[in-house]
Parts: C-alpha cells; sequence; structure tokens
C-alpha cells in the first residue's frame, strides 16, 4: 500500500461575495519529502489556492487535508505542520532576528529551543544578524526572516509564495540552496512562482494554474521537453514569394512581407536540424541579412500550455 499523500486537493472552488470565482474545482495530491512547485502568471489563483490551504482562507466546495487532517474540521492539527512564507515583507520591526523567530515557534506551542532557532539562523546565513533589528534589514534580509519564522516549529510542510520575488541572484540562490537541504532532510515544499527558472532549478513536479483553473501537472522533465521550444529567424535581405523548396522539410513559416523565415524547433531534443538547414540555406543562394534564435517567453508557454484559453 502507498503512501498517504501530505497533501490532499479535492475539488477545491472559491468565489468571492463580488461574485469573482478564484479556484474551479482544483484537485491535486502533493507527497511526502517532494517539490512542488505551482506555475502561473499573475492573478492565476496561486495565492488564494495556498491561503485555503493554510486556513487564511474558507474554500466555497471542496476539502483539502494536510498530513491527513481536515484544514477545516482539524484546524489545529493541519496548520501545526505547516510552515508559510507570504509574498509580503511583515515582520515585527523593532524585535530582533532571533527573538520573532523563537517568538514564531512559541505560537505554535513548541517549547523553547534556542539551538534549533540558530540552527536555522545559520542556514540561512542569518546568525551573524541575530541581535539585529528587524527595521535595520534590507529587503531580501527580511525575506530571509520571514523564511526562518515559518521553520522556527519544524514544520512538515512549508508553502513559498513567490519567495524570490524582488530579490537578487545571489539570494534567490542562497534560498534553493536551504530549499533542496529541507527536501533532503524531509520537508514537503510548495512553491509559487511565475519565475520558470525558479522552477525548472527546483522542483520535482510543476502544475501550471490558469485563471483559477489547474490545466495540468506532470514530472518536471516532462514538462521542460515541452517547454522547451526555440525558434530560428532568418532575415533576408530581399522578400520572397514562398519557403523554397530547399527550406520546406524543415516545416518554415513565412512572415506576412515575406522578408522573414522561421523554423520553430525542441531545443531539448536529440539535436535540432539546425546544421542541415543552414546547409540548405546556403544552397537556395538566398541572401542573408540576419540570423538568430530566441526562446520562447513564459507568457507564450502559458498561452501554449492553457491552449490559449483566457
Amino acid at each position: 500500500m502507498s503512501e498517504a499523500p501530505m497533501i490532499a486537493i479535492e475539488g477545491l472552488s472559491k468565489t468571492y461575495a463580488s461574485g469573482f470565482t478564484a479556484l474551479k474545482n482544483v484537485s491535486l495530491t502533493i507527497d511526502r519529502g517532494e517539490i512542488f512547485a505551482l506555475l502561473g502568471p499573475n492573478g492565476a489563483g496561486k495565492t488564494t489556492l495556498i491561503s485555503i490551504v493554510c486556513g487564511l482562507a474558507r474554500a466555497s466546495g471542496g476539502r483539502v487535508t494536510v498530513g491527513g487532517h481536515d484544514v477545516v474540521t482539524d484546524y489545529r492539527a493541519a496548520r501545526s505542520l505547516i510552515g508559510l512564507v507570504p509574498q509580503e515583507l511583515t515582520t515585527d520591526a523593532f524585535e530582533t532576528v532571533f527573538d520573532t523567530t523563537s517568538f514564531s515557534r512559541g505560537l505554535f506551542g513548541k517549547p523553547p529551543n534556542p539551538a534549533y532557532i540558530e540552527k536555522v539562523l545559520t542556514d540561512l546565513s542569518l546568525i551573524d544578524k541575530r541581535d539585529s533589528r528587524i527595521m535595520t534589514l534590507s529587503g531580501g534580509m527580511k525575506r530571509r526572516v520571514l523564511i526562518a519564522k515559518a521553520l522556527s516549529h519544524e514544520p512538515a510542510v512549508l508553502f513559498l509564495d513567490e519567495p524570490t520575488a524582488g530579490v537578487d541572484v545571489e539570494l534567490r540562490r542562497d534560498m534553493w540552496r536551504v530549499v533542496r537541504q529541507l527536501r533532503d532532510a524531509g520537508t514537503t515544499i510548495i512553491l509559487t512562482t511565475h519565475y520558470l527558472e525558479e522552477a525548472e532549478e527546483m522542483a520535482d513536479r510543476i502544475g501550471v494554474i490558469n485563471r483559477g483553473e489547474l490545466m495540468l501537472v506532470e514530472e518536471k522533465t516532462t514538462l521542460m521537453r515541452r517547454l522547451g521550444g526555440k525558434r530560428l529567424t532568418i532575415e533576408l535581405a530581399e522578400p520572397v514569394a514562398a519557403v523554397p523548396d530547399m527550406l520546406a522539410p524543415y516545416g518554415f513559416e513565412i512572415s506576412a512581407d515575406g522578408r522573414k523565415l522561421v523554423h520553430s524547433y525542441d531545443a531539448s531534443g536529440e539535436g535540432s536540424a539546425i546544421a542541415p538547414i543552414l546547409a540548405a540555406l546556403a544552397g537556395t543562394g538566398l541572401a542573408v541579412k540576419d540570423l538568430g534564435t530566441e526562446e520562447s517567453t513564459l507568457e507564450e508557454i502559458f498561452v501554449g500550455l492553457v491552449g490559449g484559453k483566457s
């Protein structure tokens, strides 16, 4: 018999009093010790979903369990398993780093454990700031403190809601390292982001949500193959009326003005046919003005995944 999922979401819906529907019949299971990334554009429903699982908002329909505990009927037990790092930098400005982290642990009824708090601060490169007041810290350091507070009661599940929004690249990579360490220690991590790079770097599985609907959930490697689209664009010195016969086998599209030929290919496959294409191009005798490749943008990826649904 397989192990029960750490988080089970069944038919979850959320409609606000205004009539706006933020979530539409979302069902999802997340296993113990996995990193699950929820990708979606702003307003897709990511934060609403997290808020319901964490007990900060009430669903209009459906059911959620965390570690087997219903988040409504067994709220305390469910919430005690969860650490939440919100988007907003809300911290006690006049508290020290060590005190605010210790206080968060006490809120969950955990006995004081200075050694554990020091370990958390060390892992997050905050130990040298342990006696600093929050108000004196940079935005990136404040975000680290939010993570420390979320980890203070040793949760089994950690939610990271856009954890690296507005932080520099160095801090982002530090956070990725810490997240991997937590996962290796058995923590289940749910990450929301609109950075494709972040999901690709850390996640085991990726879900894509759009306008409140969970469009797909796939293993990262599978999804990345689907997202690996690139384009080769050939800009011609003179317009052509049609794709030359020698380039026809490669599925080129021609621009309306006849000055650009575009070939789409899978960058993550066994290798594209770029070399043969260039050889064929040379054989056409066309005068090339410019040539370049580009990857699909995240917006294009979302549109492709949801079938242009808006």
